[in-house]
């Protein structure tokens, strides 16, 4: 039996839109770097992964309050959070070495049980994406901002590994929780140290 309830399911959205600010921070700050390809890529992977958390959250909501189950709500998470993630990297490492690349296109996976094709799009995502930012947060001089990223990246893998773990515990529930948070808040407060630091006006060649 699933051990969600409402505090937790509140809880759950603070990681979800500690991510949508850092999205829509870096489409902001990045837009006048990016090919059209790839901002199009960067847009879609933010909305994907914004979603796909949102979504989530609303599930357990739903669950805890006991107004249904919507078990589809929580399925999609992974594939779609996966997916997000990885369109988000790439945007940014053609943004990085091809500012006026063409559009990549990414073929979407058919929706199945298994989970390991999707941990390695969100490995790979995340790696490229953290990647990225660490060289921008290196290039205007900002350490701090780099170990940011390097502990939001670190903490999003911790969350690949919870999600193996059961549960049905509300102990384990509650921890997953706590390291999203300080994920998200870590990678939020990279982007904001980028921003003060004159992210927008960065040239990148």
């Amino acid at each position: 039996m699933k051990q969600f309830s409402i505090p937790m399911a509140l809880v759950d959205y603070i990681p979800v839109f500690l991510f949508l600010v850092a999205g829509v921070k870096l489409q902001r700050a990045l837009y006048n770097k990016m090919s059209k390809g790839a901002f199009a890529l960067f847009s879609a992977g933010s909305i994907n992964v914004f979603m796909a958390g949102f979504l989530k959250a609303t599930y357990k909501l739903l669950y805890a309050a006991n107004i249904c189950d919507f078990e589809v709500l929580n399925s999609m998470f992974f594939p779609v959070q996966a997916l997000g993630f990885l369109l988000c990297g790439i945007a940014l490492v053609a943004m990085l070495y091809h500012p006026q690349g063409a559009l990549y296109e990414v073929a979407a996976p058919a929706l199945f049980k298994g989970t390991m094709i999707f941990v390695g799009m969100m490995c790979l995502g995340l790696g490229a994406m953290d990647f990225v930012l660490v060289k921008l947060s290196l290039k205007l001089k900002k350490k701090g901002a780099a170990v940011c990223f390097l502990v939001s990246f670190i903490l999003s893998l911790g969350m690949g590994y919870l999600s193996s773990k059961d549960f049905t515990q509300s102990f384990m529930n509650w921890v997953a929780q706590g390291v999203n948070v300080f994920g998200q808040a870590a990678l939020l407060y990279g982007v904001l140290q980028l921003e003060k630091a004159g992210l927008g006006d960065l040239r990148l060649s």
